[in-house]
C-alpha cells in the first residue's frame, strides 16, 4: 500500500509540474533534428494544465534550438471560460503574447456566454474548434489535441 501512494504522489507531481519540468531540460540533437524539418505546430486543448504545458513545450523546444515559424493553441470547452481579462491565465499569456497564438471556440463561448471583448487581448475567435484544427492540419501543420 506505501509503495502504492508513492506511485499516486509521483504521478500527481508529474501533472502538476509539467510546465516546470519541460522548461528545465533541453531535447536531444536528434530530437532537435527530427523537429527541425516541420516548424509549424498547432495544439488543441480543453484542459487549464494541457495549456500550461503546450506554453511550457514552447520554452522547451526553443531552448534546444528548434526553430518555429508559428505556433499555435486552440482552446475549446468549459477551459475557454479560464481565457478571459482579469484571469491568472492573462498574466502567464503575457510572456507569450507576439509568439504564441491562441484561438477560441466561438461555439464554446456563445455556449459559456464568453463574449469576444472579454477575451484576453491577442486570442483570437475562431468558427469552431475542429474547423480550426483541420484548417492548421492542411496547412501542414504539426497538430497534437488533448
Amino acid at each position: 500500500m506505501k509503495h502504492f501512494l508513492h506511485i499516486i504522489l509521483l504521478a500527481v507531481m508529474a501533472v502538476f509540474t509539467v510546465p516546470d519540468v519541460l522548461a528545465q531540460e533541453k531535447f536531444d540533437s536528434e530530437i532537435v533534428s527530427d523537429l527541425q524539418k516541420a516548424q509549424q505546430y498547432a495544439f488543441g486543448v480543453s484542459e487549464e494544465r494541457h495549456f500550461r504545458g503546450v506554453l511550457g513545450l514552447y520554452d522547451k523546444l526553443l531552448a534546444s534550438g528548434v526553430g518555429i515559424t508559428d505556433y499555435e493553441i486552440v482552446a475549446k470547452g468549459k477551459f475557454v471560460k479560464n481565457l478571459v481579462k482579469g484571469s491568472e491565465l492573462e498574466a502567464l499569456y503575457q510572456k507569450y503574447k507576439g509568439k504564441v497564438q491562441v484561438s477560441v471556440c466561438s461555439v464554446a463561448m456563445k455556449k459559456l456566454s464568453v463574449s469576444e471583448d472579454q477575451l484576453i487581448p491577442g486570442m483570437e475567435p475562431v468558427a469552431t474548434w475542429t474547423v480550426r484544427i483541420l484548417q492548421l492540419q492542411a496547412k501542414g501543420y504539426n497538430v497534437l489535441t488533448y
